[in-house]
């Protein structure tokens, strides 16, 4: 192959198309408003949830206390009853990443049913991170969450 000015010069072009390409893509940009979370005695602040379009969506705080073995349904109980909810599988993942020493090395139920096992509900394993599903009728853990959620 011979190299020519011509040859270089198209692809001189077409590399400052390119250029100018990624130059004019749309920034984004991400705003956290200035915010002070208050925690309450026992809680721990876990980190910020994102929502499907990447965007900060809420605060996750890890309410004190923990269910040794419930039943689902007893699980969803206790949370209500501290003034919380389950976490979802992707808080579960924050919660493991961020507070993993607030948790025994063990199976804790999230809020989430299977959506094609109705007897299934999705539960973390503590100790490596894993996430899975088992029967409702089962005794795991359960800790509960609030959110706070972003503006």
């Amino acid at each position: 192959m011979t190299i020519t000015l011509e040859a270089i010069k198209n692809e001189q072009t077409k590399l400052a198309d390119m250029i100018a390409a990624f130059e004019a893509q749309a920034k984004r940009l991400i705003h956290f408003p200035e915010t002070e979370i208050q925690l309450r005695d026992g809680e721990h602040y876990a980190g910020i949830i994102l929502g499907k379009d990447g965007a900060p969506n809420h605060h996750l705080i890890l309410l004190p206390g923990e269910v040794a073995k419930a039943k689902w349904a007893a699980a969803k109980e206790f949370a209500a009853k501290v003034g919380g909810e389950l976490p979802t599988r992707r808080e579960q993942s924050l919660l493991f990443a961020n507070l993993k020493e607030q948790f025994q090395e063990a199976y804790y139920w999230s809020g989430e049913q299977h959506a094609s096992y109705a007897g299934c509900a999705w539960c973390q394993y503590f100790n490596y991170g894993y996430q899975g599903y088992d029967v409702i009728s089962l005794e795991l853990r359960a800790r509960a969450v609030r959110r706070l959620v972003i503006l």
